[in-house]
């Protein structure tokens, strides 16, 4: 089934970069950009798009949680279908004609500029950070404000808005990159061959000691690798979370993984929420 892919917009942030090395830039520029995460989620949820590309976890900062917490207040509605690991490269980005040492405010996304923090503290001590709901919002208001604004984003970004890169790659890990995922409202159910992740969420039934232990023995005892593993609230009350896990292998296809599921919530140590399995992305060549 195709149809309509939404992201997380407007033109020029991140996950626009990655749609377009996902499916071409044709392609991209026919499809839809929503203002939050949070859109993203609701468009797929209603039919309004049939897949949306979300920002699920980065190198430097961790699981995203916005996307996180979408995917505990759908309970399994909205599903992961694929990935995309994208190379990020950020950028100091201000109005043509503008200088690094002309700067008096910073703006971005707080992921941007968290993950260009060590830079930011060493070449623009004490320049005011203000926070923007995107990369692509923070250039293009740079580009067209007030002088001395300068926005963390990336090249794409500076392309289209107009504007002109002051400083390049001044992310503070060379290798950051950030796994953006492919979500939609039904699961992919396939045997085909290659590399799978799948992904749940486990909330505890009983909070005692060892329950976290009783999830993560019923994967070793299987050999099956854990690719991830975080904790999120809950949203039920102080002191309760659940954990997001992502193993290798398809719930379609491996007994070994089906069989761990199954003890987990069988044998009542944790309540299970599929999120799907889909075919895993390697990390793209630069």
């Amino acid at each position: 089934m195709s149809g309509t892919i939404g992201y997380l917009g407007p033109p020029g942030t991140f996950s626009e970069e990655a749609l377009i090395a996902w499916i071409g830039a044709d392609q991209a520029a026919c499809e839809r950009a929503y203002p939050s995460i949070e859109d993203c989620f609701d468009a797929v949820a209603s039919g309004e798009v049939h897949e949306a590309l979300v920002p699920i976890e980065n190198a430097i900062e961790g699981g995203v949680s916005q996307t996180l917490d979408q995917l505990i207040a759908h309970g399994g509605g909205i599903v992961i279908r694929g990935e995309v690991i994208h190379p990020i490269h950020h950028h100091l980005i201000g109005a043509p004609g503008s200088r690094p040492d002309g700067v008096t405010r910073v703006i971005s996304h707080p992921h941007a500029t968290a993950q260009c923090a060590r830079w930011l503290r060493a070449e623009l001590a004490g320049v005011p950070v203000e926070p923007a709901l995107s990369t692509a919002d923070a250039v293009r208001t740079a580009v067209g404000g007030a002088s001395g604004a300068a926005a963390v984003g990336n090249r794409r970004a500076a392309e289209i808005y107009g504007g002109e890169i002051l400083a390049e790659d001044i992310m503070d890990a060379a290798d950051n990159r950030t796994r953006f995922a492919v979500i939609g409202s039904e699961e992919i159910v396939s045997t085909a061959a290659g590399p799978w992740t799948t992904s749940i969420i486990c909330g505890i039934a009983r909070d005692r000691p060892g329950a976290l232990l009783s999830i993560l023995q019923e994967f070793a005892l299987r050999a099956i690798n854990l690719t991830r593993l975080e904790s999120r609230p809950a949203r039920t009350g102080l002191g309760r979370y659940v954990f997001f896990i992502d193993a290798e292998g398809n719930r379609n296809r491996d007994l070994p993984l089906q069989a761990a599921l199954a003890a987990i919530e069988d044998g009542g140590i944790a309540h299970v929420t599929s999120l799907g399995s889909y075919p895993a992305s390697a990390p793209p060549r630069e």
